[in-house]
């Protein structure tokens, strides 16, 4: 299967009109950028897009100019990381990209593996990061040795995005393997997307390829480095990243928060967005990075 097209699984894409394509770095990124005043970056997980943020994009666009690209790899961007996407190096693309647009973030939110690079490129500059179900820290026990090796056995398969992406074409395959994934159940929109991503091949090996460069040892021995304030959100019904782990993280940043999501799943952010988009907005407030008029319209 070709990669994905934009003309073609792009038609109907969430916020649509809001998309561009630029060229940087070898890379041709898909973003898309919504709103108006200070610029805040979100940044997607691993196997997502831009369609992550569908529903909070326009509820922080009031107040934000809103930025938020497909990773490398992954839905429409195209083109590799020189040396491999490990978290320096999708950082340093980002930064690249984020220079190409002008842009300085005051904040950055980042779900999953997103929050991990979010806090890479918020060293040393104490920008605010906000992190849904992060994944910051390695897996307990037996997992966090047989996960990395077992992605990086099935990344250097090249038969393997293509099963990978022919199961996910069986009706009703999505919607059962992200339940059993994340604990997390979505909208028709969210499902329509998903499956889009994961019954292309490309796609696939793009996650794959992220999650078999990912040192999250080396990630958790830096967090007592990251003086950015911090908000973790977790779901307590997370099987995908622990919510212990969130729990590990926050001990071991210097100024960070947990704010626990009961009840729902790895992803939170999209089953209930309202909430989610409410505490990026209020964290913000908190840190006097929303102007005054905006919160105003908020309240």
């Amino acid at each position: 299967m070709s990669a994905l097209g934009w003309e073609r699984e792009g038609r109907d894409w969430p916020h649509r009109a809001a998309s561009r394509f630029v060229q940087d770095s070898g890379l041709r990124w898909h973003v898309q950028v919504m709103g108006q005043g200070p610029a805040i970056l979100l940044l997607h997980g691993t196997g997502a897009s831009t369609h992550s943020w569908r529903d909070i994009m326009p509820a922080l666009a009031g107040c934000y100019t809103v930025i938020a690209p497909d990773l490398p790899g992954h839905g429409f961007t195209r083109g590799r990381v020189s040396g491999g996407p490990t978290l320096p190096r999708m950082a340093r693309a980002l930064r690249g990209l984020l220079e190409h647009l002008e842009a300085k973030p005051v904040a950055i939110v980042g779900h999953s593996a997103g929050a991990a690079i979010a806090l890479e490129l918020a060293r040393g500059h104490d920008t605010p990061v906000i992190g849904f179900s992060p994944a910051l820290t390695p897996f307990p026990g037996l997992a966090a040795r047989l996960f990395p090796a077992l992605a990086k056995m099935l990344f250097v398969n090249p038969f393997v995005p293509s099963i990978f992406a022919r199961m996910a074409r069986r009706p009703g395959e999505v919607e059962r393997f992200i339940h059993r994934a994340t604990n997390s159940r979505i909208d028709a929109t969210g499902l329509r997307c998903y499956t889009a991503l994961i019954g292309n091949s490309d796609h696939c090996a793009g996650a794959l390829a992220m999650m078999a460069h990912w040192d999250l040892e080396t990630l958790s021995r830096q967090l007592p480095s990251i003086s950015s304030p911090v908000l973790l959100a977790h779901g307590t019904n997370d099987n995908a990243v622990p919510f212990t782990s969130a729990q590990q993280a926050c001990t071991r940043l210097p100024d960070a928060k947990l704010v626990p999501l009961e009840g729902l799943g790895h992803l939170a952010h999209e089953e209930q967005p309202d909430q989610a988009a409410g505490l990026i907005l209020q964290f913000l407030a908190d840190r006097a990075s929303l102007p005054v008029a905006a919160q105003g319209e908020q309240r």
